[in-house]
């Protein structure tokens, strides 16, 4: 069948825009090498100019600098256009690509939709609220049961008229006791002693030692 039909060409992909860019700054590049070749061309021909005198010669390389603007001016404008065409596939390849991500980003959110509903079909909200309320009752009947558990027995019945005057009685009684305790430490603290260390000293009719002991009578055992 393909002796007789021929096999028919392969096709070949669609053409992409970042290939087409691609290519036409490369051709900008060339342009820009061989423009700036002919600048170098015609400040050459510029400086000869300057040292030639009027006549044949000097009209001979003119003439030669004013092909070579000619090129020159050809060239930037092949480059102008190629850089507006460059320009050109630039936009549309971003406003191509910003509707892509815009795509993806709107697929992206059907998704999240579509598992947020499918999770929100498992959360009931009256059971939640009977959940809370159950919480509520619970924690109701746990303060009783600790009020319960507090109770005090066997205290005897006072009237509140009785322990008010016996409180203020013992605040009272707890003031003197409080400013009189620095005299009772006074008299208990012991008498300094009046003698050199060594010496002898007397504690009333009974002498005493060094040390404000009392002495033992010579003699006694």
């Amino acid at each position: 069948m393909n002796r007789l039909f021929g096999r028919g060409k392969p096709k070949e992909p669609p053409p992409n825009l970042n290939d087409c860019i691609s290519n036409i700054d490369s051709r900008g590049e060339s342009m820009d090498k061989k423009i700036a070749r002919l600048d170098a061309d015609l400040k050459k021909y510029k400086d000869q100019m300057k040292k030639m005198r009027e006549g044949p010669a000097k009209n001979q390389v003119k003439q030669k600098a004013m092909r070579v603007l000619k090129q020159k001016r050809m060239y930037e404008n092949q480059r102008e256009q190629l850089g507006q065409q460059s320009f050109n596939l630039e936009q549309q390849n971003y406003a191509i690509q910003s509707l892509k991500d815009t795509k993806t980003t709107v697929d992206a959110m059907k998704i999240g939709v579509k598992d947020f509903k499918k999770a929100y079909k498992h959360v009931n909200i009256d059971h939640i609220e009977n959940m809370q309320d159950d919480l509520e009752d619970l924690m109701e009947q746990t303060n009783e049961i600790q009020e319960v558990m507090g109770r005090s027995y066997g205290m005897p019945e006072l009237d509140d008229d009785e322990l008010e005057a016996e409180l203020d009685a013992l605040g009272d009684e707890l003031g003197l006791d409080e400013d009189a305790s620095y005299l009772d430490d006074a008299v208990a603290a012991p008498s300094a002693p009046t003698s050199e260390p060594g010496g002898e000293s007397s504690r009333g009719d009974v002498p005493v030692d060094e040390f404000g002991l009392p002495q033992i009578p010579q003699g006694a055992k």
